[in-house]
């Protein structure tokens, strides 16, 4: 690395390649069912919106990204309002849910616009790309492969089931990284942008038309670093450049 090169860390779903369009997917699809099998009790889409968002949620926050939270909450809101309405749960009908909830990670996977060329001039600059993403080690390194994300992150991948400062710190002082050179580049204000400004590493929120209600937190304070908020991933290498012209002429 030169003197004008940075730690960039990138996250993976929603960031690079995308993800919650395929959730969308399914639970359309679990809503349909939902009406079909719930409608003699008046059972409305948004009420089972709302019960799945809250269950999903729950489930990250005490499991972090397992694969089978999904499903289970699928499950789970299919059960709470069979016991709220008084109707007998079918067995065939919870693995049919289940079965739809797994199917969200058999979606091939596809790059945000820009990826492929974000990632060549950032690499090309001499900046260092880390790629740190939530989830289980089988499906997240099955994306990898598929978009051959090694050939710009090499060795310097990190998948964690929770996404949180914990996580984030752990990489940052095994890895010494000097946190002013440092930057996460991600969709979620909770997993990724307030971890990294209070780990006191600057971020790039890339704001996404529709995110995951998971995503969406307050910024309490103003950050003591810096903080970009864009609406594409190709903007984000000439926020790197700007950084970096401004520290040689500071």
């Amino acid at each position: 690395m030169n003197k004008d090169s940075q730690h960039i860390i990138f996250d993976m779903d929603d960031t690079l390649i995308h993800c919650n369009k395929y959730f969308d997917i399914i639970l359309e699809e679990f809503f349909d069912l939902m009406k079909k099998w719930f409608q003699t009790y008046g059972v409305t889409v948004e009420q089972v919106r709302n019960k799945q968002m809250e269950i999903d949620v729950a489930g990250v926050d005490k499991l972090g990204f397992a694969s089978a939270n999904f499903p289970q909450s699928l499950i789970d809101t299919y059960r709470f309002f069979c016991k709220e309405h008084r109707k007998t749960p079918v067995l065939h009908e919870e693995e049919q849910l289940f079965k739809l909830g797994l199917s969200v990670y058999d979606h091939e996977v596809e790059p945000y616009p820009g990826m492929v060329e974000t990632l060549d001039t950032l690499q090309s600059e001499g900046h260092q790309l880390h790629l740190y993403t939530g989830g289980e080690n089988r499906i997240q390194k099955r994306k990898i492969e598929q978009m051959k994300l090694a050939d710009f992150f090499e060795d310097r991948i990190y998948i964690r089931q929770h996404k949180n400062l914990k996580a984030l710190e752990e990489i940052l002082t095994f890895g010494q990284f000097n946190r002013s050179l440092t930057w996460m580049i991600g969709n979620s204000l909770r997993t990724d942008v307030v971890p990294a400004l209070t780990a006191g590493i600057n971020s790039i929120y890339i704001k996404q038309q529709r995110e995951w209600h998971y995503n969406l937190v307050e910024l309490k304070q103003e950050p003591h670093n810096v903080l970009y908020t864009v609406s594409a991933l190709t903007e984000v290498p000439e926020i790197i450049l700007g950084s970096a012209n401004a520290r040689a002429t500071s």
